[in-house]
């Protein structure tokens, strides 16, 4: 069943990922609310993004939306659902995060250990009644960016849940992005679409493909 009315959304940190996220969401008509501890910065943003983002305080956009972006580092994730618990009771959650750190070789590493999702740990954190979705981070910055709203065929964007209840409106918000949603599993499978997965631009994917061909990766991986 769809939404009568389109998802409340905010977006909590306007880094390259937040920003992205913002314009594309702009670009496909849909209101966003940005909000971050520069609360100039994201005035700024929102006036270059038009009529359809609006800038609040962090208390102010959690209080207003129905899904909440943190487009944060992992362990800011972390704190941020400490601090803002109360605020957050109900929400839906969303994790763009990858918890990669400099590898001191020009790569990147894992911060956690190599069997185990940020989503996964996320979760185990929620407030009462909050509901975590895996989504967004399955692209990198430039990707989310340059790849959405192509042309004669969407990119796809996949997620995770454990909560099936909520997919209508994510797969609402990835559509508004500009990219072809694509549900994976639960929460348990979002390890595949955080870096070095299996469904992630940076692990075996190697770049963002059609909805028919990442039905192709996915059935595959499973075999």
């Amino acid at each position: 069943m769809k939404n009568s009315s389109p998802t409340k959304v905010a977006i909590i940190g306007l880094g390259n990922i937040g920003i992205a996220l913002a314009t594309n969401l702009t670009k496909g008509n849909h209101n966003v609310i940005l909000a971050s501890r520069e609360f100039e910065k994201a005035k700024k943003i929102a006036t270059t993004l038009g009529a359809t983002a609006t800038a609040k305080t962090i208390i102010e956009a959690i209080t207003e939306a129905d899904v909440i972006i943190p487009s944060i580092g992992f362990n800011l994730i972390k704190e941020f659902l400490k601090n803002y618990n109360d605020a957050l009771s109900g929400k839906i959650i969303i994790d763009v995060s990858n918890p990669i750190a400099p590898d001191g070789n020009g790569g990147f590493k894992k911060i956690i250990d190599e069997n185990e999702s940020a989503a996964k740990i996320l979760s185990a954190l929620l407030p009462a009644n909050a509901k975590l979705v895996k989504a967004f981070g399955t692209l990198g910055a430039e990707s989310l960016k340059n790849d959405a709203f192509k042309d004669p065929f969407k990119m796809t964007l996949f997620y995770a849940s454990d909560n099936t209840n909520s997919n209508c409106q994510i797969e609402e918000l990835i559509s508004s992005a500009g990219f072809e949603p694509l549900h994976i599993g639960g929460i348990d499978q979002s390890i595949r679409i955080e870096v070095f997965g299996d469904l992630h631009q940076f692990g075996t994917l190697g770049k963002t493909i059609s909805l028919e061909d990442a039905k192709v990766a996915v059935t595959k991986s499973q075999l």
